[in-house]
């Protein structure tokens, strides 16, 4: 379920698009089994994640002098934190395109808040929060550290482009491990307001998309990728 957190920073307009950038394997497992994988925070390619910036550090090491297990208790909490990274942009990206997908194939899910925040309602397990990142100079600026997502909510500034918004889900009191990630339940026709086919991307991809769409029973709008428009000159 979608919980609201005062503390995390958020768009306010409820049709703020986002956007979800994936490799078809990835998608198909999303249509079938109806579940949002979300990565172990410490498990992402930026071995930064979920720490905090130099000054932070500083403050923390002092309050853990005394007190080892402070700063234990923060470094095992990257390992019970689960994040899906989406972006937020009025058009597609190209830089996404690129990072996300392989061999000019993919796709791209659009989506807005609202849409996402609803979707997440059918879960009654987890409690999901979702923020915006903010983007700093770790070696300068401060993280706060009174909500236990802040760390997460935090990157450096080389990732601006990013433009990310997370959803975010502890389970610490569960006590559940997690191994590379955890998928939760999702409403897949809440979430998915239309799909965006690679735009370097063959026919025969966009036709084995379209028809894969319509076996698994679903009618989403699939568009054409705004990247592939006609030269007009």
């Amino acid at each position: 379920m979608y919980v609201s957190d005062k503390n995390i920073k958020l768009p306010t307009d409820p049709n703020t698009i986002v956007w979800k950038y994936l490799d078809l394997s990835k998608f198909v497992d999303l249509l079938l089994t109806r579940q949002l994988f979300m990565s172990r925070a410490d498990k992402f390619e930026d071995q930064y994640e979920g720490t905090f910036s130099e000054p932070t550090f500083e403050e923390i090491r002092k309050i853990s002098s005394d007190n080892p297990a402070f700063l234990h208790q923060y470094k095992k909490h990257r390992e019970r934190v689960v994040i899906s990274s989406w972006h937020t942009n009025e058009w597609e990206s190209f830089a996404m395109w690129q990072i996300f997908t392989q061999n000019n194939e993919g796709l791209a899910i659009q989506s807005t808040l609202g849409r996402l925040k609803q979707a997440l309602t059918i879960d009654t397990t987890y409690k999901q929060y979702i923020g915006e990142v903010n983007y700093i100079d770790y070696k300068k600026d401060y993280i706060p550290f009174e909500d236990e997502f802040f760390p997460f909510l935090f990157k450096r500034r080389s990732f601006q482009y990013e433009r990310e918004v997370r959803i975010l889900t502890d389970v610490t009191t569960l006590g559940k491990e997690i191994d590379n990630g955890l998928k939760v339940p999702i409403d897949i026709q809440e979430l998915i307001e239309k799909i965006y086919i690679h735009p370097k991307s063959e026919v025969w991809y966009k036709n084995l998309v379209i028809e894969l769409v319509r076996r698994l029973g679903f009618d989403f709008i699939i568009e054409k990728s705004d990247l592939e428009s006609d030269i007009l000159i």
